[in-house]
């Protein structure tokens, strides 16, 4: 063997060492990167209130005191806290931490505070830093963020607020639409009459309530007991909107799952909103290529404004589409409970149905002028709405726009705040503008039920809830009527 060769074979050897060597040094290196983050999750972890506030902690440097709270588990955090029934479990989790007046919790990377004391609840929402709402990619990608429930606190929302307050929720315009909830009324009675036995009360109640919303919004009647192709797709659009916003989606807490759409959500907003926008877009269409007088619904009502008010084609449906889409699901809802409570309870239902005999007689229908005299009737709703809120959480949430004190404790900007009691419309800024015409709605209803029909279950009554957008009966309620 020559000395060059030699030579070669000798440097090939030691290369071959020195690679050996990296490749052992960057297995160790990246075993120590790896259980450093590990570490430094596990203090983050150790945290009251867990990773989230951990990791605040830590960057900031923060002395103040902490806000109690569960840890959860390293780097989800309580994730668990807000699957099935979120609320209770969060009322739990305050009381075995005690921290029944405000608790922290993680969920990943998202810090979270949450009261069901009434003196706190009102120092966040009136507070002028909790006005935003927290932004879910469902949301986003659903096309609210361009619409009340879910725009940014600005000139914008305010813009939005002022037109729906004008012209859908003032009084005005409240006592003009009472013709159409008789109507729906009056057909709703003519069905649970002509049902024999076992009624569904929730199909019934949300073909009523989207009627009552296609005609305020879109100025369409249908009849409640005939098919309607166009009712019915679009109450498969809302109904699907609905799983998406009220499904927790991991990509909203755990940034480093957002690329995975391990939950398909991204994916069945991609394939809900053309379905939306073909939808709506047609209805506004139609409305533009009407000629005649404009404002007798929300659609000409949008599409007469001018100047800084007026929206894009793209806002209008947002919009138009969140009022049909929140103004649907929550009258039914509300409704199912209270029969279901006033079927529990005969002694009350019987008490409701003496005070219209009262107030009403037999001699007339309800008229929406009787409901001012139906006090005992409006404190079953208020307790009904106690018991079982249709949105004990989700319809809360807020964001901190900036860093503020809560309770004598340090909240910092980008928190997000929930308010687990019993007051279903909100309060402050972001409270439900709908209320009046909600309670209205469902107040009239429930009266002209109750004026013309004795409600008896159908086997046992199951108060079981499922927390979806609202809270729902798990089981659907089935009644059997009988004429008074």
């Amino acid at each position: 063997m020559g000395s060059n060769e030699f030579e070669s074979l000798w440097l090939f050897a030691i290369a071959s060492k020195c690679k050996s060597f990296t490749y052992i040094n960057s297995i160790t290196f990246a075993f120590l990167l790896l259980l450093a983050w590990l570490c430094m999750n596990l203090i983050f972890w150790a945290h009251p209130g867990g990773p989230a506030w951990g990791k605040y902690k830590w960057r900031k440097l923060t002395g103040t005191k902490p806000i109690p709270g569960p840890n959860g588990i390293p780097i989800i955090g309580s994730m668990k806290l807000m699957m099935g029934l979120a609320h209770h479990k969060l009322a739990a989790m305050a009381e075995f931490c005690k921290a029944k007046r405000l608790m922290a919790f993680s969920l990943g990377e998202t810090r979270v505070i949450v009261t069901c004391n009434p003196d706190v609840a009102k120092e966040i929402l009136n507070s002028s830093t909790f006005a935003d709402r927290p932004t879910k990619e469902s949301a986003y990608n659903l096309m609210f963020n361009r619409a009340i429930g879910f725009a940014t606190y600005g000139v914008y929302w305010r813009s939005l607020r002022r037109i729906s307050a004008a012209h859908l929720f003032c009084p005005k315009q409240i006592k003009a639409s009472e013709f159409q909830r008789s109507e729906i009324a009056n057909q709703l009675v003519a069905m649970f009459r002509a049902e024999k036995g076992e009624i569904w009360a929730r199909d019934a109640l949300k073909r009523a309530s989207l009627s009552n919303m296609m005609c305020s919004v879109f100025g369409k009647n249908y009849k409640l007991d005939s098919y309607n192709y166009e009712t019915n797709e679009l109450q498969k659009l809302v109904d699907e909107g609905y799983d998406l916003l009220g499904t927790t989606n991991w990509s909203d807490h755990l940034p480093c799952l957002s690329d995975f759409d391990i939950q398909k959500i991204r994916l069945r907003c991609f394939n809900l909103v053309p379905k939306v926008n073909q939808f709506v877009g047609r209805i506004i269409e139609e409305h533009k290529a009407e000629s005649g007088e404009l404002g007798r619904d929300f659609v000409d009502v949008l599409l007469s404004l001018q100047g800084p008010d007026r929206l894009s084609e793209s806002d209008m449906i947002a919009v138009l589409w969140e009022m049909i889409f929140r103004g649907t699901d929550t009258v039914a809802v509300l409704i199912e409970w209270i029969l279901a409570r006033l079927m529990l309870r005969p002694d009350i239902q019987s008490k409701v149905h003496s005070e219209l005999d009262k107030v009403v007689g037999s001699s007339r229908a309800v008229t929406e002028t009787d409901l001012v005299e139906l006090v005992y009737l409006a404190a079953v709703i208020k307790e009904v709405l106690r018991l079982h809120p249709p949105g004990p959480l989700l319809s809360w949430a807020r964001l901190a726009i900036t860093d503020s004190v809560i309770d004598g404790y340090r909240v910092p900007a980008g928190t997000t705040a929930m308010v687990n009691m019993l007051a279903p419309f909100g309060s402050g800024r972001r409270s439900c503008p709908g209320k009046t015409l909600a309670l209205t709605t469902v107040t009239f209803w429930i009266a002209s039920l109750l004026h013309e029909f004795e409600f008896e279950p159908c086997g046992q009554v199951d108060l079981s809830e499922v927390l979806r957008l609202s809270c729902e009966m798990a089981n659907p309620l089935m009644v059997r009527v009988r004429s008074k």
